[in-house]
């Protein structure tokens, strides 16, 4: 008869290894579950200019009252960010976009829109320290990319074409236009959709 010191520790020893091999499979499809859910990136919203086409061009009026033209060819890639003293979302992300403009200055600037009147903005615009942003304040802009919800960002690149776009909540929205950008995608769902559909046509094949 075995000793029942030594049973105890052969059952012990079948438990542990049941475990792991349950460890790795939960393993395996939570990272199956994570490719099905991963971030969706920013909201795309089916109005306004669409991604792939030339933005039309639109005279600004710069917080030091430069004027521009957003949606022209230029030197960089342009980032839209339309943001609104009154939203708490866009107040989170101005340290994400100050970030992102360090990051990507190389080839990228960072503009931040608006409308209204310059007074309901002097105290926004002082108390966040946006002296570093190109600051517009234009009705027309908005209303040229049908801006409904806040925040929104539009991304142009150098040749005035609108890239990628969409509603941001998060860094993570925000990243995700670069990514877009970066991989010649509206949006981050296309880019894995294509991934996906590259990993199952040769199997198909």
């Amino acid at each position: 008869m075995m000793d029942p010191l030594v049973l105890s520790v052969v059952v012990l020893w079948i438990v542990v290894v049941a475990l792991g091999v349950c460890v790795l499979a939960l393993s395996r499809q939570i990272g199956i579950l994570y490719e099905r859910v991963a971030p969706m990136g920013a909201l795309m919203m089916d109005s306004g200019p669409k991604v792939g086409e030339l933005a039309p061009p639109v005279e600004v009026t710069s917080w030091e009252g430069r004027g521009l033209t957003i949606g022209t060819a230029s030197a960089k890639s342009t980032l839209l960010f339309f943001v609104s003293p009154t939203c708490p979302v866009c107040k989170k992300l101005l340290p994400i976009m100050r970030s992102v403009q360090a990051r990507e200055g190389r080839w990228l600037d960072v503009v931040l829109a608006s409308d209204g009147d310059r007074t309901e903005h002097v105290d926004f615009h002082s108390k966040q320290q946006l002296d570093e942003f190109t600051y517009v304040l234009s009705q027309p802009l908005g209303m040229t990319y049908k801006i409904s919800k806040l925040p929104y960002c539009v991304l142009l690149d150098a040749k005035g074409f609108v890239r990628a776009k969409g509603l941001v909540n998060s860094r993570e929205q925000v990243e995700s236009l670069l990514t877009a950008f970066e991989h010649g995608v509206a949006s981050v769902q296309e880019h894995l959709d294509r991934r996906l559909l590259g990993a199952v046509t040769p199997e198909q094949g």
